[in-house]
Formats: structure tokens, C-alpha cells, sequence
């Protein structure tokens, strides 16, 4: 039975027209019928996604919003397994060279059809700079058409997890990008404004709505998509991504109603939220983790009192940072136990990374002081360490930053909201600096990513301290090509172990993923962080 009409009469000093009187009968009879309202969810999140040009920046919080609205040829299903998505199947017809049939059907949210065209085209917009999606792509020589629903993608040499890397490259439609005039992914580093960066015309299960930056992105339910069908799918009409910074106000926002989750609840109130009745926590352990690196390309160290020398280029220096570090304590007191410490680069969780890797150096303040001694730093030296102004991670720098400076590494916090902190990773200008990875389950992706020496082919893209060493380029380039599975994983453990011995980066610790929501609200909890929309029902 439909819940009893509440309806109220209109109310006016006159009697209301029959126009008025026809829309407030036909409501109240919509209502008495049980009709449902359009179903929604209200997101907090303390980040913004920046611009909705799916290859203008490969960050977390921008995927969470743009991989809503665009698909990828290769998706991944529940289990973070791959699964066709555009590409309804794919194969290896010859050492470099791959095949993609393509998913016929699929309307772009203009209502035109998606075809090969789009497809190559949007690769090739990928791989163009100034696209930050182009460091997936490392390898491909050529996407050509071979009729309306096959694409040929040709690879200087041979590549037998190529699908998996497709994911999060999304397909653009063609001719809206040529009638826009964004036939090249945005400059976001040189904070370029273009029509991508607040309208898109994807293929996904949601069409962008309306995006105001700061403060909230909306999307609708694309009716015509073809997913739609699946009984895993859920019931979303709308979506709307609230910005909202203060971690206070994100949690009132969720204890009245205002919002129906949370994807960054703040960690002091986790054991909260676990007792109160009205909310319900999905978390699991994060794919990606936290690390600080260091400027490892200028021969002086930026804003600092050492004059004609860079310290971070001594691997005495960076053994010092780490020995300086407390991590456990990090993890315990500002984190509140949500987290893993770890010694590896990469989790567990990608294919290959060894074991032994995820045991951290011991904390030593001592033997911190002992090595700047031996590097020449007797008496320490001045750096600033550059952190994105959120909460937790600017805490976790604040707690950081007092530690090395008790061994003599005088550093100072500089915070820096996300539209002016990315920027610095991908263009090197750091010299200390806390950032976040996502992997995904294949290393090379992450290898080439943050280990790869940089040049702006899509090599070492995340490379922030502009790290360089040969001997692991020629590595990370065999994994690429490396067919058989066993050897792969054994190149990858090789890469990671050279990495620890090198030290260009300080491991930090691995995230319990927490989101917190209503009860009303059933979701799948990826280990990446992303929120499909797609599965989510609200009761």
C-alpha cells in the first residue's frame, strides 16, 4: 500500500487557476498510485575533481567522478577482476598487435552512436600530450580502425597484460570534442580552461548534470545505458558529489541527512560511527599507500640553509629520514590504528610485490644522526616538506615534520590545496614531498609511473623527485614486453628490492578504506577507493 497522502491544499488570498488545481490533483493522484520518486545520493568528500576532461589528470579524486560518466574499453567487475565494458572482447593476433571488438549498441549521453571512431580517437587523445593518462599507454605505436565496431591497437613490442592497463583511459566522443574544440586533453598543470573542464559527453551509466567547482557535481542516471539490464545494477536517478572540507561538517552533514555518505570520514571518529545505529562502515585494505619523496634532479636543495648542494642525492640523507620516522606511532596516534605501516613501494596486493618487502627499517633517531654526520650534516639542514591541506594528511606531515627535526632536519610544513599541490608532483618542483599512490593489481602501471626515469613520452610521469637510475629503466621496460607470468612476477620483485636498496622514496603506510554511510544505502567497496555508482542502491 502507498504511504497515506500528505499533501496540502494550495494556499493563496484567491481561489488558485485551473491550471494550478489540474497540477496539484494530478500530483496527489501520482502519490496516491505509489509512484517513487527519482531515487538519489548525496556524497561529502573533501576533494574536488578538479575538471571533468577524463585525461587531463590521473588522480584518485578525480576517477571517482569521471569514470561515472566515461567507460574504458576494459572495466573491472565486483572482485576487481577485468571484464569487457566497451570492448566486448579482445585478443592477441600477433606479438604486437592486439584486436578489440567493440560493444555495438551504446549511445554517448547526445544520444549519438559510439563507433570505432570514437575509440581511436580517444586513445590517441590519451597519448597526446599534455594527457596524464599517457604513461598507461607506454608502448603504443598505433590504434587504426578496422570497421565500425573493431579497433586494432599496433605496440612496438609485445604487451600480454595490455587490457588491463585500458582501464580508467576513457573513451570521448569525436565529434563533440571536435565541435568543442578539445581535441587534446586540458593543461591542467598550467591550469588551462577549456569545455571539458565543466561539460562531458561520455558513454557511462551517468551523464554530468551540472558542475560547480568547490562546491558540488551532479549527475543524472543515463537512461539509454546499456549496463542497465544487469540485476548487480542498482537504482541511482541522481548523484550529487557535495565539496565539503571541514571534517566536522562533513559528519554533521551525515548525521542529519544531509548527505547519505561519506568517502573520507575523519579517522578520530571511525570507532564513533561504529556504534552509532543509524550508520553503517564498509572498509577494506587500500591497494595504494602513502610515501615521501625527494628531489633528486637540482644540484641545490630549494629553500633550504645548505647553499651549492642537494642532501636528498645521499643516500645516507634518505636512510636518515627514514630512520627518523615513527611511523607505528604515526599510525597509532593521528591515524587512530586505520592504517598499516609498511617498508614495501608497492602493497601486497600487486602482482609480484614480495612479501618481506612490507617490514619497515627500525625507528633510530641515533642512527639517523649517525648518517647525516657521515653525509656531511652534522648539524642537519632546513627543507620544506609540501603536503595537500586535508586533514589527515597534513596532520600526519605536522607529526612528521617534528620528528625530523628532532634529528637535525629542520622541516617546514607547507600545505597547499589540491589545485596547487598535484601540479608539483607531475612537474617535479618539490623538494620534499607526501603523496598518495593508487596501484592497480598489474605492477607495471605503478613501475613505470613513480620508479621510471621522466621524459614526457608518459615515462615516470609521477616521478615527483625526478628520481633516474638506468639500470631499473631497463628492467621496468622488460616487464612491459615480458609475456610469461612467473618471470614477470620475478622482474618485478628484482625492480622493487632495487628500489628499497636505492631508497627514492620513504614508504609510509597503507590506509584502512573507510566509508561511512546510512543504513538505506548498499554499495561494492573497491581496494582502490573508487565508488561505483553504477552498483549502488539506496532503499
Amino acid at each position: 500500500m502507498p504511504a497515506k497522502c500528505t499533501l496540502p491544499l494550495p494556499e493563496g488570498k484567491h481561489m488558485p487557476s485551473f491550471l494550478t488545481m489540474a497540477r496539484w490533483f494530478l500530483l496527489l493522484l501520482l502519490s496516491s498510485a505509489g509512484v517513487a520518486q527519482a531515487v538519489s545520493l548525496r556524497i561529502g568528500s573533501a576533494f574536488d575533481p578538479q575538471t571533468m576532461d577524463p585525461h587531463a589528470i590521473a588522480l584518485l579524486y578525480h576517477s571517482r567522478v569521471a569514470y561515472q560518466i566515461h567507460e574504458s574499453l576494459v572495466g573491472r567487475d565486483e572482485k576487481f577482476k577485468p571484464e569487457p565494458a566497451l570492448a566486448l572482447s579482445w585478443q592477441m593476433t600477433a606479438p604486437t598487435r592486439w584486436t578489440f571488438k567493440l560493444r555495438p549498441g551504446v549511445s554517448f549521453h547526445d544520444g549519438s552512436a559510439f563507433t570505432a571512431d570514437d575509440a581511436v580517437f580517444s586513445l590517441e587523445r590519451a597519448l597526446a600530450p599534455p594527457s596524464q593518462r599517457a604513461f598507461q599507454l607506454k608502448g603504443v605505436t598505433a590504434v587504426r580502425k578496422i570497421d565500425a565496431l573493431t579497433i586494432e591497437i599496433q605496440l612496438e613490442a609485445p604487451d600480454a597484460v595490455l587490457p588491463e592497463k585500458l582501464q580508467f583511459v576513457s573513451i570521448m566522443s569525436k565529434a563533440w570534442s571536435e565541435k568543442h574544440g578539445v581535441q587534446r586533453a586540458q593543461d591542467f598543470n598550467a591550469r588551462q580552461e577549456t569545455h571539458a573542464v565543466r561539460h562531458a559527453n561520455g558513454t557511462g551509466p551517468f551523464r554530468l548534470e551540472r558542475y560547480e567547482p568547490d562546491v558540488r557535481t551532479t549527475l543524472r542516471r543515463h537512461p539509454a545505458w546499456w549496463g542497465w539490464a544487469d540485476k548487480r545494477h542498482g537504482n541511482l536517478e541522481q548523484v550529487s558529489f557535495v565539496t565539503i572540507r571541514s571534517d566536522a561538517t562533513r559528519l554533521a552533514a551525515l548525521a542529519t541527512g544531509e548527505v547519505d555518505l561519506v568517502l573520507d570520514p575523519p579517522y578520530q571518529d571511525i570507532q564513533r560511527l561504529k556504534a552509532d545505529p543509524r550508520i553503517r562502515l564498509a572498509q577494506t585494505a587500500d591497494i595504494g599507500q602513502q610515501y615521501f619523496t625527494f628531489d633528486q634532479s637540482r644540484d641545490e636543495l630549494q629553500d633550504s640553509d645548505v647553499k651549492g648542494r642537494n642532501p636528498f642525492k645521499d643516500l645516507r640523507v634518505r636512510q636518515a629520514v627514514y630512520h627518523a620516522l615513527n611511523v607505528p606511532l604515526i599510525v597509532d596516534k593521528v591515524l587512530r590504528g586505520q592504517a598499516q605501516p609498511t617498508g614495501a613501494f608497492l602493497s601486497p596486493l600487486v602482482d609480484g610485490s614480495p612479501a618481506e618487502l612490507d617490514r619497515r627499517l627500525p625507528f633510530d633517531p641515533a642512527r639517523a644522526r649517525a648518517l647525516l654526520a657521515e653525509a656531511g650534516y652534522p648539524k642537519g639542514f632546513s627543507v620544506t616538506l609540501d603536503c595537500v591541506n586535508v586533514a589527515w594528511r597534513e596532520n600526519v606531515c605536522q607529526a612528521a615534520a617534528a620528528m625530523l627535526t628532532q634529528v637535525g632536519i629542520r622541516t617546514t610544513l607547507r600545505s597547499s590545496p589540491s589545485n596547487q599541490f598535484f601540479p608539483k608532483l607531475t612537474q617535479g618542483t618539490a623538494s620534499f614531498v607526501e603523496f598518495g599512490w593508487t596501484a592497480s593489481p598489474d605492477a607495471w602501471n605503478s613501475l613505470n609511473g613513480l620508479f621510471r626515469t621522466y621524459d614526457r613520452s608518459g615515462l615516470g610521469s609521477f616521478n615527483a623527485g625526478r628520481y633516474s637510475n638506468p639500470k631499473l629503466d631497463v628492467l621496468i621496460d622488460a616487464i612491459r614486453i615480458e609475456p610469461d607470468l612467473t618471470r614477470r612476477r620475478a622482474m618485478v620483485a628484482t625492480v622493487l628490492r632495487m628500489v628499497a636498496d636505492d631508497l627514492p622514496y620513504v614508504p609510509l603506510y597503507r590506509r584502512t578504506l573507510t566509508w561511512a554511510m546510512l543504513r538505506k544505502v548498499t554499495l561494492v567497496q573497491w581496494p582502490n577507493d573508487t565508488l561505483e555508482l553504477r552498483w549502488v542502491r539506496v532503499q
